[in-house]
């Protein structure tokens, strides 16, 4: 009989975690298509209420598709029985849009808010013995250095000067983990080449190879990769403060094998500046274009975005370019789509068909994310990953998805 009650504690601290997970994971902010279906998936008791100036209408499901009729905002309020409100949702109503579809290989320069922090080690003091000035300081790799006594830190520059600026004493960190700021302590340490240092190797910018996936007339926004570009060593998300889209030249092509994913292989050295990167997400790059000519973009050759359930498995055909100035269509086959999926970029299966290309190539390589894809002259996605055992077969993720993406606010 004793335990009965230590059951009933632990079922209720289970249960209690799991509506407040349920909570968490439901968006503060929604962009839907005009008349797209979408439901919250939510636990039994948690209500959605629309709110207007002259009512609320409590929503017998948490489906939203009957208030997409209308473009523009929409206000909700999550409750639990309707009567206890947890959290407001805000639902951006926009048009079925227009983009053209690109597929050109571009070069991308992302530099990061703050310096990011890669590694650490040891350093030799001048007294010849080693130290770890990080240590205790509760900073970790992924962490992002902003400021250092309350002086910003916009690059690896700054935090050099800063630290030796301090002479050894005490310096106050601020660094952002997860969103979210935290200050710490840390001593300098005098090196044997007499600077002073932390301990601490980071990074401030990433540069890379891509493709840009469409350009949407209506906002004047592009978008590539259909993934985010993520640090070589932590594996994190860029929080990039700006960025660059710039000219790249071409110079070979490495063909993907079993085990062993191939590779579009650029130079972005005297490159030139085409456009602005804003926005770094797990669904996209994207920015503004300086001037369309720069990447041949014609208004005149539009297409619809598609919309979810207008995607059918069979033959469809993606957008890139392989050599220098020349793109080129390639077919190939959706195998399966994941309607449902809102929370990652792999939105379909794609299998590469072309003779020509997996001859040229081998399949799917790194560069080409970002490939539009393209099916009943409606664009339908861009692809994002390809599966390392099988170089032909890949992901692609839903143009609505990057769409969105590109829309929200940061």
């Amino acid at each position: 009989m004793k335990r009965l009650p230590k059951i009933f504690i632990i079922s209720f601290l289970i249960l209690l975690l799991m509506y407040v997970c349920n909570i968490s994971a439901i968006p503060n902010d929604i962009v839907l298509f005009q008349g797209e279906h979408y439901e919250l998936k939510t636990l039994l008791g948690l209500n959605v209420t629309r709110n207007s100036d002259n009512y609320q209408t409590i929503q017998t499901s948490s489906d939203l598709s009957q208030s997409t009729n209308k473009i523009g905002h929409l206000d909700f309020t999550l409750n639990l029985f309707g009567a206890v409100p947890l959290k407001n949702i805000q639902v951006n109503v926009i048009p079925r849009t227009y983009v053209v579809p690109l597929g050109n290989a571009v070069g991308l320069k992302l530099y990061t808010s703050g310096v990011l922090v890669v590694g650490m080690g040891e350093i030799e003091g001048a007294d010849y013995k080693h130290y770890k000035p990080y240590e205790n300081s509760g900073i970790k790799e992924g962490d992002r250095i902003i400021s250092i006594n309350e002086k910003s830190i916009t690059c690896t520059a700054d935090l050099i000067n800063q630290v030796n600026e301090s002479r050894g004493n005490i310096v106050e960190i601020e660094y952002v983990r997860d969103g979210s700021s935290m200050k710490t302590m840390v001593t300098p340490t005098k090196g044997s080449d007499n600077t002073y240092k932390l301990g601490l190797w980071v990074r401030d910018a990433a540069a890379g190879v891509g493709t840009v996936s469409f350009y949407e007339p209506s906002t004047k926004m592009f978008a590539a990769l259909g993934h985010g570009i993520q640090d070589v060593d932590t594996g994190k998300l860029l929080e990039i403060a700006k960025g660059n889209f710039v000219t790249t030249k071409i110079i070979s092509i490495v063909k993907g094998k079993k085990g062993n994913p191939g590779k579009i292989q650029g130079s972005i050295e005297n490159s030139s500046v085409i456009g602005q990167i804003s926005k770094n997400t797990d669904f996209g790059v994207f920015g503004t274009l300086d001037n369309l000519a720069s990447l041949n973009i014609n208004i005149n050759d539009a297409k619809e975005v598609a919309s979810r359930d207008e995607i059918k498995q069979g033959k469809a055909s993606i957008i890139c370019m392989l050599e220098d100035g020349k793109k080129e269509e390639y077919e190939v086959e959706i195998q399966k789509i994941y309607k449902n999926n809102n929370e990652n970029n792999k939105s379909m299966l794609i299998k590469i068909t072309d003779k020509k290309l997996l001859e040229k190539t081998g399949g799917i390589i790194q560069g080409m994310s970002g490939s539009p894809i393209i099916q009943n002259n409606k664009v339908i996605g861009a692809l994002t990953h390809v599966l390392v055992g099988d170089p032909e077969t890949g992901y692609g993720v839903f143009a609505d998805l990057m769409i969105k993406q590109a829309r929200q606010t940061k």
